[in-house]
């Protein structure tokens, strides 16, 4: 983690002792009798082609409050730009590019709303959300400070026809399979003795949000669900986190998957047979990828000793108000335009992304949907088995901890998965430490 980065979190948290982060006036209408909102999205292409449409929607209808939608300025990450905004009071009202790893810090900064204030959130939450997905967002102090809005569940995406040339009838659901299928896949094809097509492919910077497709979504597959930690509480399973490693290590030793950066879409090339990725990648492979590649998804494979449901990382992004609003009222309003259930549908139409409400695949209102696009019904299934992070503090700089285990043990092969485990392990003993 970038020394900028943990300085934005210094400073975000002695917002705490100066006031609070820049709030408004007190409430109270603008001179043309309107509240005005302003709306941060992602700069996701889809995400801001909906936003700009459920903002145009909403100001039709809603004469006496206005919204301005702007995507969420440039930078390093959302995370840090969020960050700095808090620190430097310059926050919209409503964002829905909220990973849930950046809210604690917000909410010792007294720098979003709790959302369970409003009298209606409950009801409202328990009509849409599915499960247990409304507590996973409790924060420490009891309250809810986050919608949870969207998951992209991330499976395996695999190339059929290569599948089947090289004699593979199935995506492989283990371990073995994978590393069966790579064998077969994986090779040199123009005799200049390097390998140049592989089974699959990862960026291998060590950068934390990478580790969310590899390290982290295999661990939680195959420790049943489980993620680093429980209640606040550091609880690596060494045991799973070992196979993980020692489950990469493996791919890099035989030349399975390639140690350097590839350049452009090596999926879309047919250079590799498989992705780690979520559904927003079905629309931009149906835009982008010739009309001949074929592919589909599966879950990811699992250790072969494994018996259960298959998990996976859910990448969430929520929803939530700052608390320098100066309209409250007026951006609950609005937050629960954005999780309608027609606004939902725009989300999948879109930005095919899946919204966090029960029972989409049976709800009729989403079934035509769903008919014409058979390739999201497995993410739709996926999304019930998903986990997302714990509500810790110095999260990024946790997974950074691990990335540069990754690299040492699963990319490069100098150090052991029971050494990359301790290590990221006592790394991560550190920062909780530091953090105290």
């Amino acid at each position: 983690m970038k020394t900028e980065f943990k300085l934005l979190r210094v400073l975000l948290l002695s917002a705490l002792f100066l006031g609070g982060c820049g709030a408004h006036d007190a409430p109270g209408l603008e001179e043309d009798g309107i509240a005005h909102l302003t709306y941060w999205s992602s700069q996701n292409p889809g995400e801001r082609r909906l936003a700009v449409e459920l903002v145009d929607a909403w100001n039709r209808a809603n004469p006496d409050v206005q919204v301005t939608v702007q995507p969420l300025p440039a930078g390093q990450s959302s995370e840090e730009v969020l960050l700095a905004a808090v620190v430097a009071g310059t926050t919209p009202d409503v964002c829905s590019n909220i990973w849930p790893g950046i809210v604690s810090d917000f909410v010792r900064a007294a720098g979003v709303i709790a959302l369970d204030s409003f009298p209606d959130f409950d009801s409202i939450m328990a009509a849409r959300v599915p499960g247990d997905f409304i507590e996973r967002v409790r924060a420490g102090d009891g309250h809810i400070y986050q919608i949870p809005w969207k998951s992209n569940p991330i499976m395996m995406q695999y190339n059929v026809r290569m599948f089947r040339e090289y004699g593979i009838e199935s995506p492989p659901r283990t371990y073995s399979e994978y590393l069966v299928a790579a064998e077969k896949i994986s090779r040199d094809l123009d005799g200049d003795g390097q390998v140049d097509q592989w089974i699959g492919y990862r960026d291998i910077q060590p950068i934390w949000h990478q580790r969310f497709f590899d390290y982290y979504a295999f661990y939680i597959a195959a420790s049943g669900g489980r993620t680093l930690f429980q209640k606040n509480e550091l609880r690596i399973d060494r045991e799973v986190s070992n196979t993980v490693f020692g489950f990469f290590q493996e791919l890099y030793t035989n030349g399975y998957f390639p140690r350097s950066k590839l350049q452009s879409n090596p999926f879309i090339q047919e250079t590799v047979a498989t992705d780690f990725v979520g559904p927003w990648n079905i629309a931009w492979l149906e835009e982008n990828a010739p009309a001949e590649l074929e592919f589909a998804y599966a879950p990811l494979p699992l250790p072969d000793d494994y018996r259960g449901e298959s998990f996976t990382y859910g990448d969430y992004k929520n929803i939530t108000i700052f608390s320098n609003t100066r309209y409250p009222e007026a951006a609950w309003r609005f937050a629960k335009h954005l999780i309608s259930k027609e606004a939902d549908l725009r989300l999948i139409e879109i930005a095919t992304q899946l919204p966090i409400r029960a029972g989409l695949l049976e709800d009729p209102f989403f079934e035509a949907y769903f008919a014409e696009n058979p390739r999201m019904v497995p993410f739709a299934r996926q999304m019930m088995f998903t986990r997302g992070i714990e509500d810790v503090r110095s999260f990024p700089e946790m997974l950074d901890a691990i990335a540069a285990q990754y690299e040492a043990a699963a990319v490069y092969g100098v150090r052991s998965p029971e050494e990359a485990t301790a290590r990221a392990i006592e790394r991560i003993k550190e920062l909780q430490a530091w953090y105290e």
